[in-house]
């Protein structure tokens, strides 16, 4: 009997694993840090230095993502297909690297700003290099995705079970690692300076360095060359898959009549031409798609910490006592930090001691399980936003011109009111403040604004400024809390800071931002047993020629969850945030239900059992059970032929007999 295992790797163990998992999942930490880097910097790309809106600018983030969740596809057909999971990695790590490349030089101001004024003079160059290389970055990421678990589970033997189990969570770990240590500190690299003619923001540096880590992936992916086990591809599979699908769905509507007998399996109809073998995968294959129906809408809420959770954070309190730590709570962070803790934990307590208990946690319960904690994340969730729209004040209509101060690094304001000169150099301790947007007040009053919008680690407690006029200079300052919001009414018998009179417009956020603590929890956890599980039910239940495909659905899952976040927000348009959030809430335990449902009734296959059984059946017994199925169908519609037409006989016969009559009559 042929063995259908992968070759043994001529590799060193440590511990019961294969040494080459080493090299595997380095290479993931470092590609995982080069994808989540670029990312958590790629939507102030658009807006600040491509001058995108804010419309533009998120529809082109979300349109990236989707994109790096649908090449996976691409990627695994190819890998199965064609160049086999380990090429497949290299090459598109190629591509990958090259499209980090092309952002870098991309986001160069310096490359067409021929008057030396620190702005770009082509914004079109910047913008197409910047696409090819969003481009070239999706094929890379998105073609490698479904290809590197895949081939990690490839290292182990049959006699590794427990260790490969293990890895799906080691792997797990070195992602959101690589997540973690990337969103801390490209944002960091952003926020030096930098250029040849003029300093400014440096996205060169914040996109170089995830392209030198992605450099760094390839090399040690392919110094692990020898160690590895290599699965050889099987040839074209997915063509094969597809028209073995498709005539089994051509024959069994030809054959529809009620006097054929019924097969067990619909893609038992395709068994006169297409070996038993390959029949059986698709049946695997189909069966896990199936299941996959509703899991979706796990990654509708899922994905949702990144935008509507992060927009709740903002509304929220972020001092954490001179602690200087709330910049950890947002999505970016929190996540990561939560999965390095509660993956060992889970793994290692939570699971033995539940199979102690005598209970069977199969991976599908662990996915339902999950399901319902994402469910109850986003009800705790409501909670915290019904209390921070109890306590939101309006902004209050501006009758006057105003200057609105965010987040400014060294930059002045010269304002002309009523023939004297204005210059405000504004900062505040521990953060300095931007100019975003200016306005000239046509009338004698004067006014500006200050809100204080921390977004690195220290939080704002005072914002001072400077103001300089033909009288003199003086400094003022002004106690500010977070989210708050201030005018300065400047009036015209101004003197050196005399008569200055500051205004409460919005007042500091009282909900603390410790209150998302709780959603940030049961979201992780729900993570843990839902996404872990997953890869590994995604590997352990694809046959031996079709892993990655069954990985790149997975994959697939992701993204049409994305695209569920913008079609339900569409259409509910509801007018609280709160009732939003119960919205996704029930839909993801209704979905719960019937994914526990579908749970109940899939049988585990062990897919190299199920391979071996038909690779027991020698060709020449293959071929001659097919052209005996073949035959045996011919002859049944040869008969039913024939039936039809003796009953066709039979009936015009009897309609002679009754004419007959009918035409004496006539004659009569």
């Amino acid at each position: 009997m042929p063995s259908l295992s992968p070759p043994v790797a001529k590799s060193v163990t440590v511990c019961g694993y294969p040494l080459s998992i080493f090299f595997i999942v380095v290479n993931e930490f470092c590609e995982r840090f080069s994808y989540y880097g670029m990312k958590a910097v790629l939507v102030l790309y658009f807006r600040y230095f491509l001058r995108w809106d804010d419309d533009l600018a998120i529809t082109i983030y979300h349109t990236f993502v989707a994109l790096c969740y649908l090449t996976p596809i691409l990627g695994a057909i190819v890998a199965d297909s064609w160049l086999g999971k380990f090429k497949t990695i290299v090459y598109l790590s190629i591509v990958y690297t090259l499209g980090q490349v092309v952002m870098a030089i991309s986001a160069i101001h310096d490359i067409t700003d021929a008057n030396k004024d620190g702005t770009p003079d082509n914004m079109t160059f910047h913008v197409a290099l910047s696409m090819v290389g969003l481009i070239l970055i999706a094929l890379g990421t998105g073609g490698i995705k479904p290809c590197v678990a895949a081939f990690g589970g490839d290292q182990f033997n049959e006699h590794q079970e427990k260790q490969r189990s293990t890895f799906f969570s080691i792997f797990y770990l070195s992602i959101n690692a690589g997540s973690l240590l990337s969103t801390i500190i490209t944002p960091i690299l952003r926020a030096q300076e930098c250029g040849i003619y003029s300093q400014q923001k440096c996205y060169p540096l914040a996109f170089g360095v995830p392209a030198a880590l992605m450099v760094v992936a390839l090399i040690v992916f392919i110094v692990g060359s020898r160690m590895y086990t290599k699965v050889a591809p099987k040839g074209n599979i997915m063509l094969e898959v597809c028209k073995c699908i498709w005539y089994a769905v051509k024959n069994r509507f030809r054959n529809r009549s009620s006097s054929i007998p019924k097969r067990e399996h619909w893609m038992d109809w395709a068994d006169e031409k297409y070996e038993k073998l390959l029949i059986a995968q698709i049946k695997m294959v189909l069966k896990v798609l199936f299941l996959y129906i509703p899991l979706p809408m796990f990654w509708t809420l899922f994905d949702q910490q990144g935008s509507r959770w992060t927009l709740q954070a903002t509304t929220m309190d972020g001092d954490f006592v001179s602690l200087c730590l709330f910049k950890l709570f947002l999505m970016s962070t929190v996540n990561p930090i939560l999965i390095l803790g509660f993956v060992p934990i889970v793994d290692s307590v939570i699971y033995p001691l539940i199979a102690k208990c005598g209970l069977n946690f199969t991976p599908l319960k662990r996915m339902t399980v999950g399901m319902f904690m994402a469910a109850l994340a986003f009800i705790a969730a409501a909670l915290v936003q019904l209390q921070i729209d109890e306590t939101l004040p309006v902004f209050p209509a501006s009758n006057g011109g105003q200057i609105k101060v965010f987040n400014l690094v060294g930059a002045t304001v010269d304002v002309s009111v009523g023939g004297q000169n204005f210059t405000l150099d504004p900062f505040m301790v521990g953060e300095q403040c931007r100019i975003t947007q200016r306005w000239y007040c046509p009338t004698v009053s004067y006014s500006f604004t200050i809100m204080c919008v921390c977004v690195c680690v220290c939080v704002c407690y005072s914002a001072q400024f400077d103001i300089q006029t033909v009288n003199g200079k003086c400094t003022y300052s002004i106690a500010v809390g977070f989210g708050s919001a201030y005018t300065v009414i400047i009036p015209d018998t101004f003197t050196i800071c005399g008569g200055l009179r500051p205004e409460e417009d919005i007042g500091p956020n009282v909900v603390h931002m410790a209150w998302q603590i709780p959603q940030y929890f049961l979201m992780t956890m729900g993570e843990v047993v839902f996404s872990v599980t997953g890869l590994e039910f995604s590997y352990s239940q694809a046959p031996s020629n079709m892993k990655s495909v069954l990985q790149a659905g997975w994959l697939f899952t992701v993204a049409v969850g994305n695209i569920i976040v913008l079609i339900v927000a569409e259409v509910a348009q509801l007018p609280d945030q709160w009732a939003e959030y119960v919205l996704f809430a029930a839909l993801l335990i209704f979905v719960c239900v019937v994914f526990s449902i579908m749970a109940y009734f899939y049988t585990y296959t062990d897919p190299a059992e199920v391979e071996a059984r038909f690779a027991e059946l020698e060709p020449e017994g293959k071929d001659n059970d097919r052209k005996r199925r073949s035959l045996e169908l011919h002859d049944r519609k040869e008969s039913l032929e024939e039936e039809n037409q003796r009953k066709s006989r039979s009936s015009s016969e009897a309609s002679s007999h009754h004419e007959a009559p009918a035409d004496k009559a006539t004659n009569m």
